[in-house]
């Protein structure tokens, strides 16, 4: 910072002001470029001189060698990149994509070689289905084990019944069969049949 004089006696000073003589165009230059910034002059310059400061460059010929130079780096490091990516693409090429044309090739030729010409496969359009609106003779197959379960205890209790049967034979009359059955037993049949 510079030195201030303030009343007779020199303090270094933050936030004061110096006046520095410049020429009046360049004067007119920094107020315009400083507007383009929102910023005072002070902030302005101050921003400039740090930004030459930290970047190392010289405004009188060498700031732009440097930038130049540090271009012309980064466009080295961006080419390395480049090579690399195709480095990799053509090795892709060479293990992957080329021997997969190959096989491709060979069969067409040999599809082509045996004699048939490659038809386009006509195109089929799915009509639209109505069937499931008719009545179908299929059973579910936990339905059907259910119903052919019912079947077998319907069938024994039928030979139950059967065995229970016995020819009567009277005296006068024709001859009936008799079942020998409980009341009980004839009020569930009768139950199950309804």
């Amino acid at each position: 910072m510079e030195k201030q004089f303030t009343n007779g006696r020199t303090k270094k000073g933050i936030g004061g002001y110096s006046n520095i003589t410049v020429n009046k165009e360049t004067a007119t230059r920094f107020r315009s470029y400083s507007k383009k910034f929102n910023k005072s002059n002070s902030e302005v310059l101050d921003g400039m001189v740090q930004y030459f400061k930290e970047n190392n460059l010289d405004p009188f010929g060498e700031g732009a060698k440097v930038i130049l130079e540090s271009i012309k780096k980064l466009e080295r490091q961006m080419m390395k990149k480049f090579d690399r990516l195709i480095a990799i693409i053509k090795n892709m090429e060479k293990t992957s994509i080329r021997p997969t044309y190959e096989m491709m090739l060979i069969l067409y030729e040999a599809y082509v070689k045996d004699g048939r010409k490659p038809r386009p496969e006509p195109v089929k359009i799915q009509e639209e289905r109505m069937d499931f609106l008719k009545p179908r003779n299929t059973v579910p197959k936990v339905e059907h084990d259910r119903i052919l379960h019912e079947f077998k205890e319907y069938k024994k209790h039928c030979n139950e019944i059967l065995h229970n049967v016995e020819k009567v034979e009277p005296m006068m009359g024709k001859p009936y069969l008799k079942i020998n059955m409980g009341i009980e037993d004839f009020e569930n049949l009768k139950y199950q049949l309804k």
